[in-house]
């Protein structure tokens, strides 16, 4: 029979064994349980990071596209308002021609002589000007030439303004 001393030093170094075993399994674990967490934050912050690049790229994206919206449509705009300024100079000229035929006709269909053709002659010549000045100068023309006289007047300026303002205060109100 074997020493029961002996015996329980076997189970005693079995039990050892068993817990060495245990303890480098459970570590094993640990280390395993580390380095899959580890990978997962990893892996998850990869992907937070791709996320967040895809969105930075797309908010590019849009952003680029509405300036390049923006641009076309000021584009478009410009052309547009160019486009009415030259429809708006073509009737100032078409007005001025007008004009001009209405003095021709008034000089035809005058009285050759007396007051009635000084009269009418006069009439004549100043849309004749008027016609000349509207086909040459246009409606940008007119309007720098009014600031011109609006600079170079001011006080009689804001006269007529002020007196117009009260016709037109008047003429609405009743």
């Amino acid at each position: 029979m074997a020493n029961p001393t002996t015996q329980g030093q076997k189970v005693k170094d079995m039990a050892s064994t068993a817990a060495d075993k245990t303890r480098d399994a459970a570590s094993s674990l640990a280390d395993k349980t580390k380095d899959t967490a580890s990978s997962f934050a990893d892996k998850t912050k990869d992907a937070a990071s791709s996320v967040a690049e895809k969105a930075k790229d797309v908010a590019s994206n849009v952003v680029d596209r509405a300036g390049d919206l923006a641009s076309r449509a000021a584009h478009k705009a410009s052309d547009l308002a160019h486009t009415a300024g030259e429809k708006v100079d073509d009737a100032t000229s078409s007005v001025g021609t007008g004009m001009k035929s209405v003095a021709d006709s008034i000089r035809e269909h005058s009285p050759s002589d007396g007051m009635l053709h000084s009269a009418a002659s006069g009439v004549a010549s100043t849309l004749e000007r008027g016609g000349d000045y509207l086909e040459a100068k246009g409606l940008s023309g007119i309007g720098e030439d009014i600031a011109g006289m609006i600079r170079r007047n001011p006080i009689p300026a804001a006269l007529v303004c002020l007196g117009i303002g009260f016709l037109l205060a008047r003429a609405t109100r009743s």
